[in-house]
């Protein structure tokens, strides 16, 4: 029985001790949305499709990213590159390129699958929507990229990307 007490009173006071350990420390809230998270190099978030350095989309059309994916939530059709006005380098391009959002597990392997590097996964994690419509990302808006933390908030609390 004294013995029990003994152990009581010991887990008592280490319980105590973490508690008085954590008293002092600077508390690690951030305070969302005025002041955005920076997330880890490695992060992966939206995905995006890169342009090269003439401004012409990477994308060839090869559709490994949406072979590789383990849901199956990229479709893409391919279609023959005009010489006159080229879209990408290659001798095709990806005339439809969609990503169904709801289903992605956003493991990246659509990223490590791509042989020009066209289709990344970025640092922005802000994906809510109230319309499930959206969430089929569409060649149009996976072009778009837009610049990460660029938000302002109104008095109500709203944000709007600047």
């Amino acid at each position: 029985m004294i013995a029990q007490t003994f152990d009581g009173v010991k887990n008592l006071i280490i319980g105590l001790g973490v508690t008085f350990k954590n008293l002092f420390t600077t508390p690690v809230t951030i305070s969302y949305p005025e002041v955005k998270r920076i997330m880890p190099e490695r992060y992966r978030g939206r995905h995006f499709l890169n342009r090269d350095e003439n401004g012409l989309e990477k994308c060839i059309g090869c559709s490994l990213c949406s072979i590789n994916c383990p849901v199956g939530c990229i479709h893409v059709v391919s279609a023959e590159n005009d010489p006159e006005r080229p879209v990408s380098p290659g001798e095709r391009y990806a005339e439809i390129y969609e990503i169904n959002l709801l289903r992605c597990i956003y493991c990246g392997y659509c990223e490590e699958a791509c042989p020009v590097d066209a289709v990344v996964l970025r640092e922005h994690y802000e994906l809510a929507d109230y319309d499930r419509d959206t969430y089929i990302a569409t060649k149009g808006d996976l072009l778009v990229y837009p610049e990460p933390n660029k938000f302002k908030v109104n008095i109500l609390g709203n944000t709007t990307r600047i």
